[in-house]
C-alpha cells in the first residue's frame, strides 16, 4: 500500500515551520540535525505511518525563512521549547519524539521541560550527559572530530561553508559517515535548503549560541541550566553508528544512569553519523520494536 507523504506548515511560537508528514494515529515528532533538514526522515515517515503512527518532520528553527526568529535565538533551550510547542500546534497531548543530532538535543530538552508531553524518546547520533561537554577538554579523539564546531565560531565560516556550491557539506557527510554512498538527490535537496536566504547563518548560529553566553536569552536560563545534566523521566532508546565520525560512540558510556525509566542502547556496526539514512530498514525496525515494547 502506497503511503501518502504530505507537505504543510505548522505555526508555533510566532514562527511557521514547514513540515512533511505521513499517516494517522499517535504522533511521532521527527527533529533533524546538521547539516541536514526535515527530508532526512524520508524513510522513517512511511514506515511509521504504515505501523499506525502520524509521523511529522518539521524543519528546525532557522532552516526556512518563515522559521527564523527575529531575536536570532538558536540556543538549545529554544529548540526544546519549539518541540513542546509543535506538539501543541499539531493538536496532540503528547508524542514520541525522535531526534537526530541537534534534533536529539531538542528532544532531550523537551523531555526535561515537559516530561508528560513526551511519551517516549528516540535519539540518534548524540548521547546525553555532561560527558559531552567534558569531552571537548579531555578527549583528544573527540576534539579532533569536533574541529568544525570551533571553526564555526569564526567570521569566515559562512564563506567557507558556501564555497564551491556548498562542497563543505559533501565533505562533512563523507567524514561523518565514511563509506556511505548517499543518494545524489538527497545532497542536492540539502543544498537547496542551505541556499535559502539566512539558513546558513541560522545553522551556524546553533553552534555560536552553544559557546557564547551573550547569544543566550534570559528567559531560557532555567531550562538551559537543566539540559544535558538532569535525569530524564521518559522511556528512551538511543541509536548510534559505530563508525560515527562526528560523535564517538564512547560518549555513550554513562548515559544510562540518566534514564531511570530505562534506556535501550543500539550501536549499529555498519553506520556512521547519519544512521537513520544509512541503515533505514534496521533503524525503522528498532524504533518500531521499541515503541511496541
Amino acid at each position: 500500500m502506497a503511503i501518502d507523504v504530505k507537505r504543510g506548515v505548522i505555526r508555533a511560537r510566532g514562527l511557521e515551520f514547514p513540515t512533511v508528514e505521513a499517516g494517522d494515529g499517535p504522533l511521532v515528532l521527527c527533529l533533524h540535525g546538521f547539516p541536514d533538514h526535515n527530508e532526512s526522515f524520508r524513510d522513517q515517515l512511511p514506515a511509521l505511518a504504515a505501523a499506525g503512527y502520524r509521523a511529522v518532520a518539521p524543519c528546525m528553527r532557522g532552516y526556512a525563512p518563515s522559521a527564523m526568529p527575529n531575536d536570532r535565538s538558536y540556543q538549545t533551550a529554544a529548540l526544546a521549547e519549539d518541540a513542546v510547542a509543535l506538539i501543541d500546534a499539531l493538536g496532540c497531548d503528547d508524542a514520541v519524539v525522535f531526534g537526530h543530532d541537534w534534533g536529539a538535543v531538542a528532544a532531550y530538552g523537551a523531555a526535561i521541560a515537559a516530561p508528560k508531553r513526551v511519551r517516549a524518546l528516540v535519539t540518534a547520533a548524540l548521547p546525553y550527559g555532561p560527558q559531552i561537554m567534558t569531552a571537548f577538554t579531555t578527549n583528544y579523539a573527540q576534539q579532533r572530530r569536533s574541529w568544525y564546531m570551533f571553526f564555526f565560531q569564526t567570521p569566515f565560516a559562512e564563506a567557507a561553508v558556501a564555497y564551491d556550491d556548498y562542497a563543505f557539506l559533501d565533505r562533512l557527510w563523507a567524514d561523518w559517515s565514511p563509506g556511505w554512498q548517499w543518494p545524489p538527490e538527497a545532497m542536492a535537496r540539502l543544498k537547496e535548503t542551505f541556499r535559502r536566504p539566512g539558513v546558513l547563518a541560522a545553522a551556524l548560529g546553533y553552534y555560536r549560541a552553544l559557546f557564547d553566553p551573550t547569544l543566550q536569552r534570559p528567559e531560557y536560563a532555567v531550562l538551559q541550566g537543566r539540559m544535558m545534566l538532569e535525569p530524564i523521566d521518559v522511556p528512551a532508546m538511543t541509536l548510534h553508528g559505530a563508525s560515527d565520525g562526528c560523535i564517538g560512540p564512547e560518549l555513550l558510556e554513562g548515559m544510562a544512569a540518566f534514564f531511570p525509566r530505562g534506556l535501550r542502547v543500539e550501536v549499529l556496526p555498519r553506520a556512521g553519523h547519519f544512521v537513520h539514512q544509512e541503515a533505514p530498514e534496521e533503524v525503522n525496525r528498532l524504533i518500531l520494536d521499541f515503541l511496541r515494547g
